[in-house]
């Protein structure tokens, strides 16, 4: 190599290194290939998100004719999984085995039952629907089957999930933890962004066997991407067995000691409240847009896209300010803060017919979001007791995913309830009513996270005026 193209490959390095997003969560401990490919877990995640939430609930409707009722049921199979996420958390803490290994072998079995769900997922909605030698088969089961898949495909999603961010936690020092929580988000991100472009493309013009093809091959996907994730990642630890019979905690006595530490409540409290408050309007920014506003199919689509986009952004600041010490409980308010505006320009776009007010609201509805789920993910990881990250994730993962998905069945009840108690002609009476309430939980998640900024702030105080003090 020549010294032109030396410098050049030199320059281009410490150019993406500084530019490229997340890319100063690498370490030396941890470099940015390895972090990467632990990022797969998250990809993996994303894809069978789509899958559940957007592909087959189009397809299932539309092409198999399954009534919307139970789709609605099927779909949210995989939420009861998530409470379990904290015993998950903790036995990945207290796992012992002759290998060595706490949460490798958690990994590998949520990736088994999550491609075991995705294996038997295709045929199980032929028979459901009705298709093909279906006829031959009790009507239940096709019902069964489906219910199994689905709820297979959540066990394993969450598991995975969980167990992949405390091994990150394990592997990551605190320094860059911030950096990598962001990296993991956007990971599952373009895992769905990805996994969406590619499913619209191969399922454009649908056949049985097409949709069979899509979901085995995101079963496949599932396990090689998990395999890669997983590989040479964490330490082999030997004598783990004997060290076992010593100590076998109960979950019990574990999620006793962790709720009376550092707030751990008051912070879970403040999780499921500001993620309720972020949530309720999934489902409704799409028909507001529509019904309100009178915007084209293809306009409300960006929607969601504005959403990410602002997501994305809200992580990426987050990340950056919180690599250099900013208190993370501060900026989770921050982010609780901006939504309260944000959804005050979505009903004003209402009165004002202002589409750009609108675009404007939704965007910061995302940007919102991202600081407060940043914020609130790292204050777990910071605060995590090292013995305990798999419980204290799972806890934040719990608490996220069964809030956000109450929230969204919540806003979509209540706003057709209030439309219809209130028989306004206005189509916007239901869906501000959600918004306002989304603004008051808003309101009592940073009334309920302000003593913990303020608390962390007081400790620092001291430490800073003790350092100035000469000797």
């Amino acid at each position: 190599m020549n010294r032109v193209s030396r410098k050049v490959m030199m320059a281009w390095i410490g150019m993406g290194t500084r530019f490229l997003p997340f890319a100063d969560a690498a370490t030396p401990e941890l470099p940015l290939s390895r972090l990467l490919r632990l990022s797969l877990f998250q990809v993996s995640v994303g894809m069978s998100l789509v899958l559940l939430v957007g592909t087959l609930n189009r397809v299932m409707i539309v092409e198999l004719d399954v009534p919307a009722s139970l789709v609605g049921l099927m779909i949210s199979l995989p939420l009861l999984f998530a409470p379990f996420r904290a015993v998950i958390g903790f036995k990945s803490d207290n796992h012992r085995s002759h290998l060595g290994w706490k949460r490798a072998p958690y990994i590998f079995r949520g990736a088994m039952v999550q491609f075991g769900g995705l294996a038997i997922m295709p045929f199980a909605l032929l028979v459901l629907s009705g298709g093909g030698n279906a006829a031959a088969w009790p009507a239940w089961i096709g019902d069964v089957a489906a219910a199994v898949a689905f709820l297979a495909v959540g066990a394993g999603m969450h598991t995975t999930q969980t167990v992949g961010l405390a091994l990150a936690t394990d592997i990551a020092p605190a320094h860059s933890r911030p950096n990598v929580v962001g990296l993991m988000y956007v990971s599952l991100l373009f895992g769905m962004i990805v996994s969406a472009l590619a499913f619209g493309l191969f399922l454009e013009d649908f056949t049985p066997g097409r949709l069979i093809q899509v979901i085995q091959a995101t079963a496949v996907l599932t396990l090689v991407f998990n395999t890669a994730a997983l590989w040479k990642q964490e330490r082999r630890v030997s004598g783990l067995m004997s060290q076992a019979a010593a100590i076998a905690p109960r979950f019990r006595d574990s999620w006793a000691g962790f709720i009376a530490g550092d707030h751990a409540l008051r912070r879970l409290i403040a999780i499921g409240i500001g993620t309720m408050g972020f949530s309720m309007e999934d489902v409704l920014l799409e028909p507001y847009g529509g019904q309100v506003l009178h915007l084209a199919v293809g306009d409300t689509t960006k929607l969601t896209a504005t959403l990410a986009v602002g997501g994305l952004l809200g992580f990426g600041l987050a990340s950056r300010v919180l690599s250099r010490g900013a208190d993370p409980f501060r900026m989770a308010c921050y982010g609780a803060l901006l939504g309260i505006p944000a959804f005050a320009a979505v009903i004003l776009a209402n009165p004002l017919q202002s589409v750009a007010l609108f675009a404007g609201g939704t965007a910061l509805i995302g940007f919102g979001a991202g600081l407060f789920g940043h914020g609130t993910l790292t204050a777990t990881m910071n605060l995590a007791p090292r013995h305990q990250a798999g419980l204290a994730l799972g806890a934040w993962g719990a608490v996220q995913a069964t809030a956000a998905g109450l929230a969204i069945a919540l806003g979509g009840i209540l706003r057709d309830a209030v439309a219809s108690a209130t028989q306004s002609p206005d189509p916007a009476a239901g869906y501000d009513f959600v918004y306002s309430l989304e603004i008051c939980l808003l309101f009592a998640a940073l009334i309920t996270m302000f003593p913990l900024a303020r608390k962390l702030s007081a400790t620092r105080i001291p430490a800073r005026h003790k350092a100035a003090q000469p000797n």
